[in-house]
């Protein structure tokens, strides 16, 4: 399993929206093949940032996921909230530490 990792900013005094919309959009992402959950986190220092984690079974699930229909619904929901362009990244498992 991949973790996607989306760091985002949002308009100023929009972050309630964009949280709204996040939830509205929900369904898209999570319904998708190979998505297995979102969790969608405030920064605390400003309030505009936001990072939205996805965990997929692979990248190709989440590059499936971007060319389909589910991913316009998405959108449309979800990018006019954004300041910037969204720098997304995806990890791997956690490594073992000991």
């Amino acid at each position: 399993m991949v973790l996607e990792h989306a760091w985002i900013q949002v308009h100023p005094d929009g972050a309630d929206a964009y949280a709204e919309a996040v939830a509205a959009a929900r369904p898209f992402i999570e319904g998708a093949p190979g998505c297995h959950g979102i969790e969608l986190r405030q920064q605390i220092e400003d309030p505009t940032y936001f990072v939205l984690l996805v965990r997929w079974d692979s990248v190709e699930a989440h590059m499936e996921f971007r060319d389909s229909p589910a991913f316009e619904g998405w959108r449309g929901l979800t990018h006019s909230h954004y300041a910037s362009p969204v720098e997304v990244t995806h990890f791997n498992e956690p490594l073992s530490l000991s």
